[in-house]
C-alpha cells in the first residue's frame, strides 16, 4: 500500500477531527455538517450516521444541515452518497437543509442534485435564531461524540488540486489535443474503413463517463466492439476484482477493435475531450457511472483531478492490473506526486507502451 493511500487513513481516523455536531429531535436526526466536508471526517461521518440508524429504530427522518458549510469534495460526496444508501435501507428520509452556492454547486455538477431530497428556503426568510435543546429533556439525545465544530479553512490541497489550478497544464492539454487531432484526421479514414469492413454500425462509440466531483460527460472512441456490446455486458464474466470492469477475452471485441485496442488508436477521439477541458492528457481513468456508485468514500478521492486519456495506471500495468484497489493506489499516487515534468515523464512513457509488443489494452 502507498504511504499517501495509508496516510489518508490515517487522518481519516482520527476521532478529534470530526467536526460535526448531531442530535435526535422527535424521530428526527439533525446533524451541522462542518464547514468543510472532506477526506477528514468523510469515513467517520458515514460510519457514525450509519451506527445512529442501527440504533434508533424509531428514526423516520435525517435533516443534514449545511448552513456552516462552504466546501465539499469528493470524499464529501461519496459520504453523502453512502448516507443517502443507509437511509434507504433503513426507511429514513433524508433532507439536505440550508446548502450555500458553492455546495450547491458541487451537488448540480456532479448531477447529485436529482437524488436528493433538498429543502428550499422561503425567499423572504429570515435567519432563525439558534435553538438551544436542554440535553436532560428527555425529547432530544445526544447520538455522536460531539467534539468542537471545527470552522478553520481546509487545506489548499483539498480544496482544490494544484493540477486543476495548472495553466500551463492547461495549455499543454490544448497543444496535445489539437496535435492529436491531426494525427487523428490523418488516420481517419484508413480506421473508418477498417471498422466498416469488419463490422456493420457507427464509427464513433459514446459511453457516460465521470470526470473531476463525478460530473457526467460523454467519452469518445473510435468502436472496437459489436454495436450491442453494452447489452451483451451481463454475459461476459468480469476478471477484475472491486469497482472496475475487465475481460482479457471479452467476445464482444471485434477483430479490427482488437487491433486498435492494442495500438490505442480506439482512444485517438478522446483528444476531442481534452480539448473541451472534460479530460486532461495526463489523469486518472475516467469511471462509468455505474462503478462510482461502488465506490468507497476513501476511492471516491481519484475523482479529485481531471480523468487522463494515460496515468500511472496506463504506464504501469495496464491490463495486467486487475484488482481496483491498486488502481486507486496508482491514482493517489499520481495526485501525491503530481507536477508538469512529472505528466511529460508519464506522456513519453505511455509512447514507449505503446509501441511495446507485449502491451495493450483489453
Amino acid at each position: 500500500m502507498s504511504t499517501f493511500y495509508q496516510a489518508e487513513r490515517e487522518i481519516v481516523a482520527s476521532p478529534e477531527e470530526k467536526g460535526y455536531e448531531a442530535m435526535i429531535l422527535n424521530h428526527t436526526c439533525l446533524v451541522l455538517i462542518p464547514s468543510c466536508f472532506t477526506v477528514v471526517r468523510a469515513v467517520s461521518f458515514k460510519q457514525d450516521f450509519q451506527k445512529v440508524c442501527q440504533e434508533n429504530s424509531d428514526l423516520t427522518e435525517a435533516a443534514f444541515d449545511f448552513s456552516q458549510t462552504t466546501f465539499m469534495d469528493s470524499s464529501g460526496l461519496g459520504a453523502l452518497v453512502g448516507c443517502w444508501k443507509i437511509a434507504k435501507q433503513h426507511s429514513v428520509r433524508l433532507v439536505l437543509k440550508n446548502l450555500s452556492q458553492q455546495v450547491m454547486a458541487v451537488l448540480t455538477m456532479a448531477d447529485l442534485d436529482k437524488l436528493f431530497e433538498i429543502e428550499k428556503p422561503a425567499p423572504a426568510a429570515k435567519p432563525q435564531p439558534v435553538v438551544e435543546v436542554d440535553p436532560r429533556s428527555a425529547a432530544s439525545r445526544t447520538i455522536v461524540p460531539v467534539p468542537p465544530l471545527l470552522n478553520r479553512p481546509a487545506p489548499a490541497a483539498f480544496i482544490t488540486h494544484r493540477s486543476i489550478q495548472s495553466r500551463t497544464k492547461r495549455t499543454i492539454d490544448i497543444v496535445g489535443s489539437l496535435v492529436g487531432l491531426t494525427i487523428t484526421a490523418v488516420l481517419f479514414v484508413p480506421i473508418v474503413v477498417a471498422i466498416k469492413l469488419d463490422s456493420p454500425g457507427p464509427v464513433f462509440f459514446g459511453q457516460v463517463r465521470c470526470s473531476r466531483m463525478s460530473r457526467r460527460f460523454k467519452m469518445w472512441k473510435f468502436r472496437s466492439m459489436v454495436i450491442d456490446a453494452e447489452q451483451k455486458k451481463h454475459l461476459v464474466q468480469n476478471e477484475a476484482s472491486g469497482a472496475i470492469f475487465k475481460a482479457a477475452n471479452d467476445p464482444r471485441i471485434t477483430r479490427v477493435g482488437r487491433f486498435l485496442r492494442k495500438t490505442s488508436l480506439d482512444e485517438l477521439p478522446q483528444f476531442w475531450n481534452v480539448l473541451k477541458g472534460e479530460m486532461s492528457l495526463v489523469g486518472t481513468r475516467p469511471p462509468t457511472p455505474d462503478e462510482v456508485e461502488r465506490y468507497e468514500i476513501l476511492q471516491w478521492q481519484r475523482l479529485d483531478i481531471k480523468p487522463g486519456m494515460t496515468g500511472e495506471w496506463q504506464v504501469n500495468g495496464r491490463s495486467s492490473v486487475k484488482n481496483f484497489e491498486d488502481i486507486v493506489r496508482l491514482d493517489l499516487k499520481y495526485q501525491e506526486n503530481w507536477s508538469l515534468s512529472y505528466d511529460l515523464q508519464l506522456i513519453f512513457k505511455t509512447f514507449w507502451v505503446v509501441f511495446n509488443k507485449n502491451s495493450g489494452a483489453m
